[in-house]
Formats: C-alpha cells, sequence, structure tokens
C-alpha cells in the first residue's frame, strides 16, 4: 500500500535507473515516516530522588526533600523545611564541592537510560521503539516534566521503573505518589500505566553486583583476598519507618544473600546502614561504627559494597570513599577498599532492559507486594495512589 501511494505520487517516468532508485528512496522514507508516526514509543519512566547537579540547586534539593509529606511529617512543615534547609546548604555545598561540584547521578542515569534503549529495541521488538524518561522527585528533570515530555511524545504505554533495587516508601513509595498526582495534573489517566516496584533479587541485577566485588577482591594479595570482610552498605531509615512496616530492611537483606550465594558464601560479610541524620533511633549497625569497630578488632581488609544505590552520588563519592575512608584510616584498616558503583557497566545496563522486557511480555501493573500497605501506614496519598493503579487492572 505504500509502495503503491509513493509511485502514484511520482511525476517522474521510471524508465531510467536514476529515477527508479528516486523513486525507490520515496517509497523508503514514505514508509518509514508511516511506520514511526503511527506508533508512539513505549516509555520507560526511570524514577529516583535524584541529587544537586550544581552547587546553586542544593538549597532547593534540601528544600524539596524536607517539605516531602509522604516521607515526612514535621510541624508547621513548609517553614522549618526551609530552616532546615538553609541550615545545612552550607555544610552540604562542601561535601559536593569536593566530589567534583555537583552529584552525576543524572549523567548515569541518562547514560543506563540510552543503552536500556538499545537493548530492549533488540530484545524486545514488538514493543519497540522503547524511550527512557527520567523523573527526579527533588531536582530536574521532575516528574512534571518528564509527564509532558511524554504527552508530546504521544505516549500511550508507559512502564514506571523505579531505579531502586529495594522498595521503601521514603524513596519509590514517594516517587509513585508524586507520580500520581502529576498524572492526574497533566491529564494522563487513560494510559497504559504499568510499574516496576521493586526487583532485589533479579538474577542480572545479582551478578553485575557479584562481579564487582570479584573485580575489587582481586586488588588484595592472593594470601590476604579471602581473609577480607565485605561491608554491604545500604542507606539507613529511621526506626518509625521500621518499626511502620517499611519492607526495605528485608529486601536489603536478601539482596545480600543472593549476592553471597553467588558468590559462593566464600567471604566474611556484615550488612551495615549509612547516612543516619538528626538524634533520633535508626537501623542499625552504622557503616562507620562497624568500620571502627573491626578496625579495634585488627582487621585490616574491609572491602564496602553500596548495595542499595545503583549509580555514584554523594553517599558513595563523599559518604563511601572520602568520610569513612578517613575513619578506616584512622582505625588503622590498611585494605579499605570500595567496589565500583554499576553505573553503566554492561552486566547491569543489559539487567535493566531484561527486567522491563519481563514486565511487559507478563502483562501486570504493579506486584502483588506493593499493594498492601505498611501495618502502620498513616500516609492518605499512600492509598489513594494504589486505588489509581488498582483501577487499571484487566
Amino acid at each position: 500500500m505504500f509502495a503503491r501511494y509513493a509511485f502514484a505520487r511520482s511525476h517522474v517516468p521510471l524508465t531510467t535507473p536514476s529515477a527508479r532508485i528516486a523513486a525507490f528512496n520515496r517509497v523508503t522514507t514514505t514508509m518509514r515516516h508511516f511506520s514511526t508516526a503511527k506508533k508512539p514509543p513505549t516509555a520507560v519512566l526511570l524514577t529516583n530522588m535524584g541529587g544537586p547537579e550544581t552547587l546553586d540547586d542544593v538549597h532547593d534539593f534540601l528544600l524539596n526533600l524536607f517539605s516531602d509529606r509522604d516521607i515526612m511529617k514535621l510541624p508547621l512543615q513548609k517553614h522549618l523545611a526551609k530552616y532546615i534547609a538553609n541550615r545545612r546548604t552550607p555544610s552540604i555545598k562542601e561535601q559536593y564541592a569536593q566530589i567534583g561540584g555537583g552529584s552525576p547521578i543524572l549523567a548515569w542515569t541518562q547514560k543506563q537510560g540510552e543503552a536500556m534503549e538499545k537493548i530492549l529495541d533488540k530484545i524486545s521488538p514488538e514493543t519497540a521503539p522503547h524511550k527512557h524518561y527520567i523523573a527526579f522527585r527533588y531536582v530536574k528533570p521532575s516528574t512534571d516534566m518528564a509527564l509532558e515530555e511524554m504527552k508530546k511524545d504521544g505516549v500511550q504505554r508507559a512502564v514506571v521503573f523505579t531505579q531502586y533495587p529495594q522498595y521503601s516508601c521514603s524513596t519509590t513509595g514517594s516517587s509513585l505518589n508524586e507520580l500520581h498526582r502529576g498524572i492526574v495534573r497533566a491529564g494522563m489517566e487513560d494510559l497504559d500505566w504499568s510499574i516496576i516496584d521493586r526487583w532485589p533479587k533479579h538474577p542480572g541485577f545479582i551478578e553485575a553486583v557479584a562481579k564487582r566485588i570479584e573485580a575489587k577482591l582481586q586488588e588484595y594479595p592472593a594470601e590476604e583476598r579471602d581473609n577480607a570482610v565485605i561491608l554491604f552498605s545500604a542507606h539507613s531509615l529511621p526506626m518509625s519507618v521500621v518499626n511502620r512496616g517499611d519492607t526495605y530492611p528485608s529486601e536489603v537483606a536478601h539482596t545480600v544473600h543472593q549476592v553471597m550465594e553467588r558468590l559462593g558464601q566464600k567471604y566474611q560479610y556484615r550488612l551495615v546502614w549509612q547516612s543516619q541524620v538528626g538524634p533520633q533511633p535508626w537501623l542499625g549497625p552504622q557503616t562507620s561504627d562497624a568500620i571502627k569497630g573491626y578496625g579495634e578488632a585488627g582487621k585490616k581488609n574491609l572491602l564496602l559494597v553500596p548495595i542499595a544505590f545503583t549509580t555514584d552520588h554523594i553517599e558513595t563519592l563523599f559518604e563511601l570513599d572520602l568520610e569513612y575512608g578517613k575513619e578506616a584510616e584512622e582505625a588503622g584498616i590498611t585494605g579499605f577498599k570500595r567496589a565500583e558503583s554499576l553505573n553503566d557497566d554492561p552486566t547491569f545496563v543489559q539487567a535493566m532492559a531484561d527486567i522491563v522486557k519481563e514486565h511487559l511480555q507478563e502483562g501486570g501493573i504493579v506486584s502483588k507486594q506493593w499493594y498492601l500497605r505498611c501495618p502502620g501506614c498513616t500516609f492518605d496519598s499512600c492509598g489513594t495512589t494504589r486505588e489509581f493503579f488498582a483501577s487499571k487492572e484487566k
């Protein structure tokens, strides 16, 4: 049909080779136009907290974080959030200055998304073309910006893909609540939505982490390698969130178990928690306390592994590398190392594509686990978000 249309439009006799070539080119162009114009991309919306790209972005990042009522409810929150952001901005700016002047999380997420698209188009041609969009919770590109871009592209099928392997109300939960509000604001309720809300034990993810660990272990002398202690470090949570029923601690622990199984359970290890803020009780043991404790116990070789982050950002580049590196040196730990973050590692990018393909093939909306709210949940937004996506179930 397309060939007939193109040749009918031609006013050039097809009696010469050049005329036939020109006509063929018009057919090809026309067919390409119809094939791309009639099929909008399958959207893969990568959600994450994000990070300030420059030092000038630090204040607004903190302000948006402490204003988020999906993760904390503070008295006079609007005013208190401004106070906390103003108070903490100078010290946080200093930290970002030491890692290059901003967070690299956007650059890494873009690289991951672009590489994932190419793989998906090959391994899932029936849902191609694919296009990634980025929705950060507290910095640009925001959820609204991502949705606006999707609307311009005419997206009809959208997969929300959290970039946190393990689910927490404080991360994925908040992003999904904001997404639901954004969908309503943009009038995009009728899209074919589904969610990849967690993937703590996906084989590709486990393999990528294990390979990073194995590569770093090779840097130890052979006679010391088996005695290295692996410290899996994940962002901590306030105990009030844990006691409310957040699944994050158990899912992180499951990831650690899967990684150690892949490594043959050949090394000693512990799961520890970082980034505690404020005086309230947090999930422990804290990574810094574990480093000091093993230093006092005479351990010389500690390998830190970021197990809940998939890209480098301030928690890896500053906290793990610089802050904890200094504490390890002071504790007499001479073999302190950190496994590289996944970033755009080919094994991990392949895993990302596989996760999306498997999700598309299964045809579900979201995991069954996501529909079950925490037994102590006090956030109305968690309920309305779940009701919306439940309405998408066929």
